[in-house]
């Protein structure tokens, strides 16, 4: 990723992360370092045949962590250091990679299409995609091979629709926030500092990686993101419950005030404003612990033909 944000004009910088620990949390970091150590290079990257760690990750002590970041509070005690962790103009790099197929004369990019139905193709292998191009009423349909299904909140409707119904995948969705902030408590704060997640009596609710401090290209603080479930409508198509969802409001302030104290204790309540936020899509509801990602490949014949990647 940083060879092409050198070789295309991506912006980037390259900060560290900590992820800091209380002593009742070590366990977690202590579990996330042993997982890089056993990380290795895929056979198709160009550092597959490097002695070079895939993912290089250092434990170090609570003092050592506010040796980095004195605003950390002093119950921290260790602290996972990534120091290849970095930021990157998420825009510039869809827009290189956008230029990439347009200037491909065995790609095509199309704008504003709807998949509205997928099905095994009974003709040969893989699958008959229909689509719907912008306003029309008339659509299009295509034979595909291979699927790729990155649809976003949409992409569990369309694997949906090719599973059986006792085989389909739940659907729970949150609103996550974040809050921008200006004030005491993140002098010279220069690396993203991520907080563990709980642990205890409160593992239950452990559904996401907790309100963590995000720095962007010009060096703005932002906490975030929180979860916060809500119960979208049968199907999920009701674009004015999304977009009421899409709203930032003070609503969540003094709670991510409090996560944020957990780590960085000197921050004011009164620095925090409400910036953007998102729906986080899950593939477990509340209480039903953590899951991150799911990859999975489903065929189109019983043969083995055709894939659908999601």
């Amino acid at each position: 990723m940083y060879d092409r944000c050198r070789t295309h004009g991506i912006p980037y910088k390259k900060v560290g992360k900590l992820v800091v620990a209380r002593a009742e949390q070590e366990a977690y970091i202590y579990s996330l370092h042993a997982k890089a150590e056993k990380l290795s290079w895929s056979p198709l990257s160009q550092a597959f045949n490097f002695p070079t760690p895939t993912l290089h990750t250092t434990l170090i002590s609570g003092d050592e962590a506010r040796e980095v970041e004195p605003n950390l509070h002093q119950d921290i005690t260790a602290a996972l250091w990534s120091p290849e962790t970095g930021i990157i103009d998420s825009h510039a790099l869809m827009e290189s990679l956008e230029k990439d197929i347009a200037d491909n004369e065995n790609s095509e990019l199309v704008y504003s299409t709807k998949v509205v139905r997928i099905d095994r193709n009974t003709d040969g292998p893989g699958w008959v995609v229909q689509l719907v191009t912008g306003g029309s009423n008339e659509g299009d349909a295509l034979v595909a091979r291979t699927v790729i299904n990155c649809a976003g909140l949409a992409a569990p409707l369309i694997l949906n629709a090719i599973l059986p119904e006792e085989q389909r995948l739940p659907m729970f969705f949150a609103r996550g926030s974040y809050a921008s902030y200006r004030g005491p408590g993140v002098e010279h704060v220069s690396h993203l500092i991520y907080p563990c997640p709980a642990v205890g009596k409160d593992s239950h609710a452990f559904h996401s990686l907790g309100t963590h401090l995000t720095l962007d290209l010009q060096g703005k603080i932002r906490f975030g993101p929180d979860l916060d479930w809500i119960d979208p409508p049968e199907g999920s198509e009701d674009a004015d419950f999304w977009q009421k969802h899409l709203v930032p409001d003070d609503s969540r302030l003094a709670l991510m005030h409090d996560a944020v104290r957990e780590y960085l204790p000197n921050i004011s309540a009164q620095g925090l404003q409400p910036d953007y936020c998102g729906v986080r899509p899950k593939l477990v509801g509340p209480g039903g612990g953590f899951q991150d990602f799911v990859f999975r490949q489903d065929k189109a014949s019983g043969h083995g033909e055709g894939e659908m990647i999601s």
